[in-house]
């Protein structure tokens, strides 16, 4: 086992230059010592002259620094400290905050306190030290850094010195609650609400005797009931959550340090483990080994970014064919600080702290993924728990709240101010002559609590949950995942939808329809003649990297050389693997465009054959010989980049090239000047084709030598990395390329897009296309998508950079209000600088808006600014992660599931399959979610006012008397038993036929005016309310005396009475019937009748078997029901609403 670093190595690493500028922390962990700590300070070398150690502090605003040097520590004898028992305490570290005068903070790393012994080297050092600003824990604690951002050293030793437990434990764990803390969390979650924490004073006041009026079990079961179905629900989603994680906490792999097989929780920082094909990744790893000669496997990333496609991860050269042994004693990786993104990685692998190899995201393996590739790999761990990019990413989603439960608050306001008017009314009527008129306030709020619907809430979040089911389980739109059940209402209440282009509006289905060479464009219908400027390949008079120098006599030959060079440089530029599963073949790659460019190819007679990362080999298909390339260095495709290159040897020439594609807009400054460039990159768009530009570079063996050696250079810093490399690159290759050509790919629009436009639009919705694409591609598939009609102007900003030409922009759109407008994402970020509020407060009114060159914080910001500049409901729809943002910001977020992933389907609230279910998922079931629970939630309200008003004209009747009118039982089962199941059956009714929803889109206009639920609706019952309950009390006195042997015979009318007047009014308000309605309606009466006889401590049941009784009654209910169904009918008949003209005309 090699020795590990003296004292002094340590040192010199710290004020290594490359490092004195950087703000972060790093932990080294040297695990190379022996068991023995004797051992360890054997190998300590200390110099005799030591420079000193600058200790910085800081305290509130003031900061001072401590000199120590070495000798100050040396002083205790390692004799000595080789009697102290702690032997588990770590050597010194250091913190690598460099700042830019070269000082640094002295931080020391243990699992154990310090020893009390005067003669422990170690401990005597700590003494010195200032850790973090934070005490040593007297409980033996790790030590936590002040800063997060750690970079780490790992040494894969199966006998580390220090604590690996002070890093995130592994254990996965998404439970809400545990034994101890469910039942007061969820009690606190609760009762934090207003309404619900009222409701338990007033059932609490009962056991109060000044302000008793019933059994203190009338206020609390309907309490309880409530809390209960809550509490159940989130003991059912904790429950199925603890088994999840249990299952994957005791997934076993075997780690080759310990050589045995462990639980997933219990893996620690160092261990190596083996993955097997189909195998959960259950920490973030570095990719050692792979079974794989090349080194190469195949991940699934689903999970983690939504995204289908394999990608490719590939060992580190320096230990893919080393040995266990090795792997464990030899080599040591230093990690960058855990963060968020999961496509960066800063990292180096060291084997026998001499030779040294980058790591970057190619060599990770991040937890929640799947090996995919045959076979096995060797990883190392390198973050856990909390700490992997997985976990890091994992936020909790805000939860969403509908803007129907927002009136429905408003109007519960309403309600809770009638009770404390109507309490306050009544005890002035009775002239405030009792010096205890304060309590009678106090009893006529707990008799008039009903008013506020303690229940209301739990019947709007149950038939939330059965909208939910309705849309998953319709079969017109298979596949749909309602992932926030919070907010079905606003489907029906959307006024502006904000969509994305690719994979939204288009299938995301790339095919190459053309390539433009400059001067000559084929098409896929002169496949033929590319194919056979493509035989020439092979010929060996030809060179097939450098067709060019072949002599050309007509303009034929020099069309084809140009021909070939462009195609082959299309068959090797690129990242795209063939992979076989289940004998079939399969390209896998990180973009639909590459897979259409490499089938292009295999069209045409060159396909790809075989690809590593170190080669790839093309098959010619005319000849059947193969094209070999060796792989020297690949450049991947990202979303900042905008462009991917790729450098290769010739291996039958040995000639190097470099080859290059990428968007026009940063391509155009790579390439040698020309004049056709911009022309034909516009003629394409306007085709609606997605261009790329095609580049190459010959390079010589001198120049690519050197640029290797200084691109490793920058490879290895830990130190602004990427920008070192970028800088590499454009010094050696990315200027004067030759310009190859362009090519044009096709993505088709998806089905029924154009009809679900136009319902959308009839509906009174205002679209939005919100794209990263071109403006000229924009343009035309706007147009073929029918978001701009034939014929209508099109205002067009482009390239506005200055604050004066937004300005007169602006002042031409206020004259211009019908216009459509085309906007690029330069000119939309001057808007949002210098204009936002006067740019929205226009283009909020446009009929379309179409913004392309759009970044995916600009999509969000665009969404935020409409809802706050409107007020209206917002949906935005997108299928890539590029629309995750935008949806998250959405009032509804929908994600359709694209084929570069279900990263935005898993961010949606509502996850769908093709664009065209949007209108079924609004105009069907938008609508009847907002009109159920409409009219659920004012029956709710209606079934607490009318037994507040019986309760009050009782209380006028008593001299205004606070007593109860209904008890016991009566009270529970009136808001349960007796009325509950009708009531909600109203979230099975619908008011017109789902086909008729798309006949007569502009039924949906009427649903944003909220005229379903709002102040006036809620005045209306009100209103209903006070007559019902007026009329039933009234009359149910007038049938009966006051005297008390009377009181039961007047109960038992008036509460039935109360009972079937609800029943009738849930009959007269449903619309379509169905046998789940017919049944709760008749199960509920049949409960009633059968559970009477065992009322008689409330009712007077000889009174109920009479004639007189059934006769007064019919009379009630008569009075009650039949005026408000004429005064319903008269009404309907002189203002027919909307969907009864729809029905009615619809019906044969």
């Amino acid at each position: 086992m090699p020795s590990p670093p003296s004292f002094k190595s340590h040192k010199q690493n710290i004020f290594n230059p490359t490092n004195s500028q950087q703000r972060k922390s790093v932990d080294s962990f040297d695990l190379h010592l022996d068991d023995s700590f004797d051992a360890a300070l054997d190998n300590l070398q200390i110099d005799n002259n030591p420079e000193p150690l600058v200790t910085h502090n800081t305290v509130g605003d003031r900061e001072s620094f401590e000199m120590r040097t070495v000798d100050d520590f040396s002083n205790h004898s390692t004799d000595s400290h080789r009697k102290s028992s702690h032997t588990d305490t770590h050597p010194l570290m250091y913190d690598n905050r460099i700042s830019q005068d070269d000082n640094f903070k002295f931080t020391n790393i243990a699992s154990s306190p310090p020893s009390s012994s005067s003669n422990n080297f170690f401990s005597k050092a700590l003494s010195f030290l200032k850790i973090s600003n934070k005490e040593w824990s007297k409980f033996g604690s790790p030590i936590e850094l002040s800063d997060q951002h750690v970079e780490r050293e790992i040494h894969p030793d199966t006998t580390p010195v220090y604590d690996r437990n002070r890093y995130a434990s592994n254990e996965i764990s998404n439970a809400k609650y545990n034994v101890v803390t469910f039942v007061p969390t969820l009690l606190y979650e609760q009762f934090k609400f207003f309404y619900n924490l009222y409701f338990l004073v007033v059932a609490l006041s009962q056991a109060i005797p000044a302000l008793r009026i019933g059994y203190l079990s009338s206020y609390i079961v309907p309490l309880a009931f409530v809390l209960t179905v809550t509490m159940a629900k989130e003991a059912i989603d904790d429950i199925q959550r603890r088994r999840r994680d249990r299952e994957s906490n005791n997934e076993l792999y075997h780690v080759v340090t310990r050589n045995r097989s462990v639980p997933s929780k219990d893996l620690k920082v160092g261990d190596l483990i083996k993955v097997h094909k189909g195998d959960r990744i259950p920490a973030d790893l570095v990719l050692l080994q792979s079974s794989e000669p090349s080194g190469e496997s195949f991940i699934k990333t689903d999970q983690l970014d939504g995204e289908t496609d394999w990608k490719l991860r590939v060992a580190c050269p320096l230990t893919q064919n080393l040995s266990e042994n090795d792997l464990i004693n030899r080599i040591s990786i230093t990690a960058s600080a855990p963060e968020k993104s999961i496509h960066e990685f800063l990292g180096k692998v060291t084997y026998k702290d001499s030779t040294s190899n980058p790591l970057s995201v190619d060599n990770t393996l991040w937890a929640n993924t799947v090996l995919a590739s045959s076979g096995f790999c060797i990883a190392c761990v390198i973050y856990t728990g909390r700490d992997t990019r997985q976990a890091m990413n994992t936020t909790t989603a805000k939860v969403k709240t509908g803007l129907l439960e927002l009136e429905i608050n408003s109007i519960s306001k309403i309600l809770c101010v009638c009770v404390f008017a109507l309490s306050i009314l009544l005890v002035a009527f009775a002239g405030f002559h009792n010096d205890d008129w304060y309590i009678d306030i106090m009893r006529y709020l707990i008799l008039f609590s009903t008013i506020i619907p303690v229940s209301l809430r739990v019947n709007l979040d149950l038939a939330k949950s059965v909208y939910a089911h309705q849309i998953e389980h319709d079969k017109t739109i298979p596949e749909t995942i309602v992932r926030t059940s919070t907010i079905p209402e606003d489907l029906g209440r959307i006024e502006y939808l904000l969509s994305d282009k690719t994979g939204t509006l288009t299938q995301n289905d790339m095919q190459l329809k053309k390539i433009h060479l400059g001067s000559v464009s084929y098409t896929s219908e002169t496949l033929d003649i590319v194919s056979d400027y493509v035989q020439a390949l092979t010929d060996p008079k030809t060179d097939p990297m450098n067709t060019s120098k072949v002599a050309l006599s007509t303009t034929r030959k020099d069309m084809s050389s140009r021909v070939r060079d462009m195609i082959l440089t299309l068959a090797i530029c690129h990242n795209v693997t063939p992979t076989f599963e289940d004998d079939e073949l399969t390209y896998q790659a990180a973009s639909p465009d590459e897979i259409a460019i490499v089938k292009f190819t295999e069209s045409v007679g060159l396909s790809l054959f075989k690809r590593d990362r170190h080669s790839i080999s093309l098959l010619h298909e005319h000849s059947g010989k193969t094209l070999n390339y060796e792989i020297l260095q690949v450049f991947p495709f990202n979303s900042d980049s905008k462009r991917m290159g790729i450098i290769v040897r010739d291996e039958q020439l040995d000639e190097y090239w470099f080859l290059q594609k990428g968007a026009d807009t940063v391509m155009a400054k790579i390439v040698e000047s020309n004049d056709w460039l911009e022309e034909e990159t516009s003629n394409m768009a306007r085709e609606g084709l997605r261009t790329l530009v095609i580049g190459r570079k010959k390079l010589s063996k001198k120049v690519y030598e050197q640029f290797q050696k200084e691109y490793k250079d920058a490879s290895l810093s830990m130190l602004n990395r990427d920008q070192q490399m970028g800088q590499i690159i454009a010094k050696y290759l990315e200027h004067d390329l030759e310009l190859l050509g362009l090519t044009g790919v096709e993505d088709k629009l998806q089905k029924d897009v154009k009809s679900s436009i136009e319902l959308l639009r009839n509906a009174g919705i205002k679209i939005w296309m919100l794209t990263g694409d071109k403006v000229e591609t924009a343009r035309c598939v706007s147009i073929s998508a029918k978001l701009i009609s034939r014929g209508q102007y099109v205002h067009t900003i482009t390239k506005v950079t200055r604050p004066e030409g937004a300005f007169n922009q602006l002042e031409y759109l206020k004259i211009n209000r019908n216009a459509c407008l085309l906007i690029d994402g330069e000119s939309l970020a001057m808007f949002l600088k210098h204009y936002e509020q006067e740019f929205f407060d226009i283009v909020v009114h446009l009929p379309t808006v179409i913004a392309c060159r759009c970044t995916p914080q600009q999509k969000a910001d665009v969404a935020l600014v409409i809802r706050k500049m409107t007020g209206k409901r917002v949906c935005c729809i997108g299928d890539g992660g590029n629309d995750v943002s935008m949806i998250q910001c959405a009032d509804v977020g929908v994600g359709i599931v694209g084929k570069e992933g279900k990263q935005a389907s898993l961010a949606a609230d509502f996850s769908i399959t093709q664009f065209c279910h949007l209108t079924e998922l609004l105009l069907w079931h938008g609508r009847n979610s907002y009109k159920r629970s409409a009219k659920l939630a004012q029956f709710v309200m209606h079934r607490g006012l009318i037994i507040a008003i019986c309760q009050a004209v009782y209380s006028v009747c008593s001299l205004f008397e606070p007593i109860a009118l209904y008890q016991g039982w009566l009270m529970v089962g009136y808001a349960t038993c007796y009325t509950m199941a009708p009531v909600f059956s109203l979230t099975l009714d619908h008011d017109i036929e789902e086909s008729l929803t798309k006949i007569y889109p502009e039924l949906y206009k009427e649903l944003t005016e909220g005229k379903s639920l709002s102040y006036k609706t809620f005045f209306v019952w009100v209103l209903l309310s006070l007559f019902q309950g007026s009329v039933i009390q009234l009359f149910s006195q007038t049938f009966t005396s006051l005297l008390e042997n009377d009181f039961a015979k007047m109960v038992a009318i008036s509460f039935t009475a109360l009972v079937l007047n609800e029943l009738i009014m849930v009959a007269l308000e449903i619309y379509t019937w169905n046998k789940t309605m017919f049944v709760t309606e008749i199960a509920t009466l049949l409960f009633y009748i059968v559970s009477v006889p065992f009322l008689g401590d409330y009712f007077d049941l000889t009174y109920m078997t009479t004639v007189k009784y059934y006769a007064e009654l019919l009379v009630i209910l008569l009075i009650s029901v039949f005026p408000v169904w004429m005064a319903k009918a008269i009404y309907r008949r002189l203002h027919p609403p909307s969907y009864a003209k729809v029905q009615e005309f619809a019906t044969p």
